[in-house]
């Protein structure tokens, strides 16, 4: 909507648009390791279905550590309720920037959301690290060819090629790891196009100038990943200090990039 007004947000509308954007992510992301993809980790494949849920990985991971992951997800939907109005479907946007601004009392309670999510964050490695990467039949499905498809990977980077969820440039690089692309997102059209199947409603989105092979994967098929695991393929590191030591240590386990072993998402979804 900035390009189609031809309006540029001023430099405090852009810090508390970023600000909104990462706190969404975080508590996505802990969201779906806990209560979606994590449980079949941290409780274990094998472990009967009634107990591959939040309920069976609190069990594991220990009541104290449930409690936390209630006080992360409230503590960052909070920070939505307070720029966006709502922690669902958040509605402060504009056109040229955000419809109001933060207060001193609001600020404080975003410092210390912000600064109980990073701990919650690293316990949360510490967990994956533990019960998961201590385990050899984990890591050998996480490294394995079984769950592992060779795609090309889109992600947004900033100035320096790091991951940003915002105001980001955005990246492809093929399944080798080499930059294919790099295009702002006005530029979506020129790079991308969608094929339809008639058996659903939902587009596939293909790289243009590899073109459309099917449901197939290689460098000659145009189907690309994004999430996570893409995000990490396409950059050349995180922008803060702790993100990047997780994402040393991650590449560093599973062999180098690009990672293709689609369930090196959930560890993405960590970092």
């Amino acid at each position: 909507l900035d390009d189609l007004f031809k309006v540029e947000p001023t430099s405090t509308a852009k810090k508390i648009r970023e600000l909104m954007y990462n706190a969404f992510q975080a508590e996505d992301h802990i969201l779906h390791f806990y209560f979606l993809g994590g449980p079949d980790f941290v409780v274990g494949p094998q472990a009967p279905a009634g107990e591959r849920n939040v309920l069976g990985v609190i069990a594991k991971a220990g009541l104290e550590t449930g409690l936390k992951v209630i006080q992360m997800r409230k503590g960052m939907r909070n920070v939505l309720r307070i720029i966006g109005g709502k922690p669902v479907m958040p509605s402060c946007a504009l056109p040229g920037g955000v419809s109001k601004g933060i207060n001193e009392e609001e600020r404080q309670k975003i410092i210390e959301a912000g600064e109980f999510a990073v701990e919650f964050c690293k316990l949360s490695l510490e967990i994956f690290d533990d019960i998961v990467l201590k385990n050899k039949t984990y890591v050998d499905l996480i490294t394995g060819d079984i769950f592992s498809h060779q795609t090309y990977y889109m992600g947004m980077v900033d100035k320096n090629n790091k991951v940003t969820f915002y105001d980001g440039q955005i990246r492809v690089v093929d399944p080798d790891g080499k930059e294919f692309a790099k295009f702002k997102s006005r530029d979506y059209l020129d790079h991308i196009r969608e094929h339809v199947e008639p058996w659903t409603y939902v587009r596939f989105s293909y790289l243009k100038k590899v073109g459309w092979k099917g449901f197939v994967d290689g460098k000659e098929s145009g189907v690309f990943r994004v999430a996570p695991l893409a995000r990490l393929n396409v950059a050349d590191g995180m922008a803060t200090p702790l993100a990047q030591e997780a994402y040393e240590k991650m590449f560093s386990v599973l062999g180098g990039k690009p990672v293709h072993s689609t369930l090196a998402f959930h560890w993405a979804r960590l970092v």
